[in-house]
């Protein structure tokens, strides 16, 4: 099949799979395309909403129309890495025998990442960034494809352990799931207070998502448009000689060279899934506020004027 032939019928199978997860999930049509795009880039994904947005049954949602393997995994402040990564036990034998761990599946949603400890926090780094584990000094590759979908509540910050800037820069995206409109919550009660229940069909295989993300890798991009990416990002850094008067004076650290990476494969995808075989600046700019949101650190003066990540973004757009 040619590459041509393969983004229309990308096109196509995200438009089904899109009217799919909208059998579940109402609204969140800004939350459900940046999920998806994170999994045709192949990158890890921050849920970022107050309870009840349904950020849960969106991933589950995403991971049965996907055909994929799905774990949950209820971060606590008493979770170690062996109850993510699995651990070695004496069998009847008496010979170690390794037990996988839930990290083990193609999607793997960590609920409440912030509300564990950092050393079972930097049990998932691994995993994301090498696509496999080391227990006992052993190294277990993971099945492919892999993702963690994280989820975190904006709100409660108390007894919570916010995620160092190393381990968010893992993440492709930074999604921020908004409350429904007054039209899409009475849809929502209705349809979860009748006894209906929607089942959702798989469209694709494990084998289909690695071909798309292939896919993905192929499409080309004009120098151009590469470098409005690479200059998008160095206009965060309050330091560079390309920083306006307006992220000098409320950003205290710009984003480093994975958003500028992140900011070319994720404009290769929004291109595809628009029937487009080239990226463009649009597409660029379609996907800089979730790359870039988790990337850049605001100063006290932008917390005390109310101004917000997005609108530091929107200014250098």
């Amino acid at each position: 099949m040619s590459d041509v032939k393969a983004i229309d019928d990308l096109v196509v199978k995200y438009n089904a799979l899109k009217a799919e997860i909208g059998k579940v999930i109402i609204g969140q049509q800004d939350a459900v395309s940046f999920t998806l795009l994170s999994v045709f880039c192949g990158g890890h994904s921050l849920l970022i909403g107050v309870p009840g947005l349904a950020k849960t049954l969106l991933v589950n949602t995403i991971s049965d129309a996907l055909g994929l393997n799905f774990k949950r995994i209820q971060f606590t402040p008493d979770l170690m890495p062996s109850d993510i990564l699995g651990s070695e036990i004496l069998d009847e034998s008496r010979q170690f025998k390794f037990i996988k761990g839930p990290i083990f599946s193609n999607i793997v949603l960590a609920d409440e990442i912030n509300r564990t400890p950092p050393k079972t926090q930097a049990a998932l780094l691994e995993a994301m960034q090498e696509r496999s584990v080391t227990v006992s000094g052993h190294q277990y590759k993971l099945d492919l494809p892999f993702f963690v979908l994280a989820t975190q509540n904006p709100i409660e910050q108390e007894g919570t352990y916010p995620l160092p800037e190393a381990q968010l820069d893992r993440f492709i995206f930074s999604i921020s799931l908004e409350y429904p409109t007054f039209k899409e919550e009475v849809e929502v009660v209705k349809n979860t207070t009748s006894n209906i229940v929607k089942t959702i069909t798989p469209l694709f295989s494990s084998e289909e998502i690695i071909e798309v993300q292939k896919l993905i890798r192929k499409i080309p991009v004009t120098d151009n448009v590469i470098e409005y990416a690479v200059g998008l990002v160095g206009k965060t850094r309050p330091k560079s000689d390309q920083a306006t008067e307006f992220i000098k004076l409320y950003l205290d650290w710009g984003a480093g060279p994975r958003a500028s990476q992140n900011l070319i494969l994720a404009a290769k995808a929004h291109a595809a899934i628009k029937g487009k075989y080239s990226p463009d600046i649009e597409d660029v700019k379609a996907v800089a506020i979730p790359i870039l949101s988790h990337r850049i650190v605001k100063n006290y003066k932008a917390e005390a004027e109310g101004i917000t990540i997005s609108d530091i973004i929107k200014s250098i757009l």
